[in-house]
C-alpha cells in the first residue's frame, strides 16, 4: 500500500538525465545514488499521446485506440479529431486507486481533457482548449489552482516560433507555475498517489536543440540561447528539489519520461513522393510550396494512397467500400503495401544514404487496432526525419519542419528512476525496460490487483525486496 509520487518529464532522453545535463542537476545526482534507474523504451509511436496513457494503463496504443495527436475518422477524407481522456477504454492507475477509495491528485497528465473524475483532484493537460474553464475536477479547486499559478494556469506555450526570447521566457515561467501548483496541492492532504506531468522539456528541445548540440545539422554558436537548455534543466532540478523537501521518506518517487528526443535532420515530403510516384493525384495545377493537402482538390478517382505529417507519416489507403470514393479493392491491399515497402525502401536521403523507411501495420504491431488507426505508420531513418504532410515542393526533402521552426524529433529512449531506499533493494542501473511494464509494476507496489486486460508485466527489479 505504498504511497507514490510520480514526476513525468516529457521527452527527456536517458542520455540527458544520466549524462548530458546531470552536472546541472544535483538533486537528480543525489537520487540516482540511491535509486534503481535506466532506459525506458517508449511505445510505437513514441509520442506524448499515447505514450503516457500506455505508461499508466499497461495497454498498447492500438488497444487504447490512440495513435498520436490527430486522428482521421475512417471513412472520411478530412474529418479530424484530437484524442481526449474520454476515449481511453481502460482504467489508468489513478482510476483503479480511486475505485479502491484511495486519494489521488493528478496534474497535467495527458490525455487529460476533460479532467477525469477521480477520488481527489485532476488538473487537465496541455491539450486543454484555449479559454476552457472546465480544466479542474472537482471545479471547486479551480480558484486555488489559479491563485497558485499567479492568476493564470499555463497549460502550454507556442513553441514553434521565431521569437525564441518569448519561448524561453514562457517555458521557464510555465514550469515554475506548474510546480508551485503541484506543491500547493501536495500540501492539501495525504495523497496515496500524486502524479505531475511537465511538458517544458519537450518545448525546450523543439525550440533550442540546435543551440546546445554540436551534432545538430544547424548548430548555432555564439548565441545567447546556447545556455538555455542547461539553465532549464538546472531550473527543473531546483523545482524538483523544492517539491521533495515536502515529501516524507516513506513515499516512493517515480521519475520518468514518455519517450526521448533527438536532433531533427529534416522533413521527408511523403505526399510529394506519393504524387510523383502515381499514388496520389490532384485536380488542377500544382499548388505553391507548403500547401496543406486538405486545401488542395484531390482526384480521388485516381488516388490510392495519401499521407499526413508529424513525427511519423500516417499513410491512408483509399479503400473501396470504406472511403467515399475508394478505388483500392480490399483484396489488393497486401500487394499495394508490399509495393510501398519496396519502393520506399529505395528512397535515398539528401546525403545519398538510404532513408531507412520502416512501415508498421497497426493491426500487426498491436494486440488490437481500435478506433481509427492509420493503415500504415512510416518511420524515416530512425525518426530523425519528420514527415511533411504539405505539398507543392520542388524536391522531396525540407531542412525545416513544414509547420514552423523546430529543432528536434522524438526517439524511443526515455528514462526511469525509482527512488525508494526503504525497499532495501540495491541501487544501480538496470537493463532497458518497456514503458508497457510501468503500470503493472506500480500497481503491484501500491497493492492494486492487476486487471486481466493489462498487457505489461511487473518489473521484478523494481518491486519490494
Amino acid at each position: 500500500m505504498q504511497r507514490t509520487l510520480v514526476l513525468g518529464l516529457d521527452s527527456v532522453p536517458q542520455g540527458f538525465m544520466f549524462d548530458r545535463f546531470l552536472p546541472s542537476m544535483p538533486t537528480i545526482r543525489r537520487l540516482l545514488a540511491s535509486s534503481r534507474y535506466g532506459t525506458l523504451r517508449s511505445t510505437d509511436p513514441p509520442i506524448t499521446v499515447p505514450a503516457w496513457a500506455v505508461m499508466f494503463s499497461g495497454v498498447d496504443p492500438g488497444t487504447l485506440g490512440i495513435y498520436g495527436f490527430r486522428h482521421r475518422k475512417l471513412g472520411s477524407y478530412s474529418e479530424m479529431y484530437t484524442p481526449s481522456s474520454s476515449m481511453i477504454p481502460y482504467p489508468l492507475l489513478w482510476d483503479l486507486l480511486s475505485r479502491q477509495g484511495r486519494r489521488v491528485a493528478v496534474v497535467g497528465m495527458p490525455p487529460g481533457y476533460p479532467p477525469p473524475h477521480v477520488n481527489g483532484v485532476y488538473v487537465s493537460d496541455f491539450l486543454t482548449p484555449d479559454h476552457a474553464t472546465d480544466f479542474v475536477y472537482p471545479p471547486s479547486y479551480r480558484a486555488e489552482i489559479e491563485a497558485a499559478a499567479k492568476g493564470e494556469y499555463m497549460f502550454d506555450v507556442t513553441f514553434r516560433a521565431e521569437d525564441r526570447d518569448r519561448v524561453e521566457r514562457e517555458v521557464f515561467e510555465m514550469t515554475r507555475r506548474r510546480f508551485e501548483v503541484a506543491r500547493r496541492l501536495w500540501a492539501k492532504e495525504r495523497w496515496d498517489l500524486f502524479a505531475l506531468h511537465e511538458i517544458g522539456p519537450d518545448r525546450i528541445h523543439h525550440a533550442f536543440w540546435k543551440f546546445f548540440d554540436p551534432s545538430h545539422p544547424k548548430y548555432a554558436t555564439g548565441s545567447p540561447f546556447n545556455s538555455t537548455a542547461d539553465r532549464y534543466y538546472r531550473l527543473l532540478d531546483e523545482e524538483i528539489a523544492r517539491f521533495l523537501e515536502l515529501v516524507p521518506d516513506d513515499v516512493a518517487v517515480w521519475i520518468a519520461s514518455d519517450h526521448g528526443s533527438q536532433a531533427m535532420e529534416g522533413c521527408f515530403c511523403i505526399n510529394e513522393w506519393l504524387l510523383r510516384n502515381g499514388y496520389l493525384a490532384l485536380k488542377g495545377p500544382r499548388p505553391p510550396p507548403g500547401t496543406p493537402l486538405d486545401s488542395v482538390p484531390i482526384d480521388w478517382s485516381r488516388t490510392r494512397v495519401w499521407g499526413a505529417g508529424g513525427y511519423y507519416a500516417r499513410l491512408f489507403l483509399n479503400v473501396r467500400g470504406r472511403e467515399p470514393e475508394g478505388i483500392v479493392a480490399p483484396e489488393a491491399i497486401p500487394t499495394l503495401v508490399r509495393e510501398l515497402e519496396q519502393r520506399l525502401s529505395a528512397v535515398l536521403g539528401p546525403d545519398g544514404r538510404p532513408l531507412g523507411v520502416v512501415l508498421l501495420d497497426p493491426h500487426r504491431v498491436y494486440r488490437e487496432a481500435r478506433g481509427d488507426p492509420p493503415d500504415l505508420m512510416a518511420y524515416f531513418r530512425g525518426l530523425h526525419w519528420r514527415s511533411a504532410g504539405t505539398i507543392g515542393y520542388d524536391g522531396l526533402f525540407l531542412s525545416e519542419n513544414d509547420t514552423g521552426p523546430d529543432d528536434s524529433v522524438h526517439s524511443m529512449d526515455g528514462f526511469f528512476l525509482l527512488y525508494a531506499p526503504h525497499d532495501g533493494a540495491p541501487a544501480g542501473r538496470l537493463a532497458e525496460q518497456s514503458i508497457l511494464d510501468v503500470a503493472p509494476t506500480l500497481m503491484q507496489r501500491m497493492g492494486v490487483p492487476i486487471p486481466p486486460h493489462v498487457q505489461g508485466k511487473p518489473i521484478r527489479e523494481l518491486l519490494d525486496v
